[in-house]
C-alpha cells in the first residue's frame, strides 16, 4: 500500500485542546477504524480508492472549469485536491504546493494598486465573455429573443 499523508506535528501543549469537544477524537478514531477495515480487503480497498479518485477528480475538474467565473471555483479546486489527498500522497503534496502558490499570487495581487486590480477584473470579464461566446451561449440566448446576428455565433458550435 502507499503511505498516507499525515498531519504535521504541532508544538501546542497537550492541554490546549481541553476546551475542544470530545466528539472529535471519537469521530477520528471511527474514521481510522473504518478505513483500516477497508484496507484489509484488497478488492474493497481498490474500489474505495477508485471511488475517491473519481469523485475527487470530478470536483477538481469542475473547480478548474469554474475558476474564472463568479462563485466557488478555487474552493472546488481545493476541495477536489482535499478529497484526493485522503487517499493519494501525490494529491496531498500538490494541494500543499497549490495552496502556497495561490497565497503568494493573492498576496501580490491584493498588495497592488487600483490599476492592477482593474486590469485583473477586465481580464477576468474578457475571459468569461470569450468562454461564453466560444461555448455558444450568446447565439443560444439570441435565438430565444429573436436576434440573429452572425457575430454572436460560436466558431465551435456553428
Amino acid at each position: 500500500m502507499t503511505s498516507k499523508p499525515t498531519a504535521p506535528a504541532t508544538d501546542a501543549p497537550a492541554d490546549s485542546t481541553a476546551g475542544a469537544s470530545a466528539a472529535e477524537p471519537v469521530s477520528e478514531h471511527r474514521w481510522r477504524a473504518f478505513r483500516a477495515s477497508i484496507e484489509h480487503r484488497p478488492t474493497l480497498n481498490v474500489g474505495y480508492r477508485i471511488a475517491v479518485g473519481v469523485v475527487g477528480g470530478l470536483v477538481l475538474l469542475i473547480g478548474i472549469v469554474t475558476i474564472p467565473y463568479p462563485g466557488p471555483g478555487w474552493a472546488l479546486v481545493f476541495a477536489g485536491f482535499g478529497i484526493l489527498a485522503t487517499e493519494f500522497v501525490w494529491a496531498h503534496h500538490t494541494l500543499t504546493w497549490v495552496r502556497g502558490k495561490y497565497r503568494i499570487v493573492m498576496d501580490w495581487y491584493t498588495s497592488r494598486g487600483w490599476t492592477i486590480k482593474i486590469l485583473g477584473a477586465v481580464a477576468t470579464f474578457a475571459l468569461v465573455v470569450a468562454t461564453l461566446w466560444v461555448l455558444g451561449t450568446f447565439s443560444m440566448v439570441s435565438g430565444w429573443i429573436g436576434v440573429d446576428w452572425p457575430w454572436l455565433r460560436s466558431p465551435l458550435m456553428s
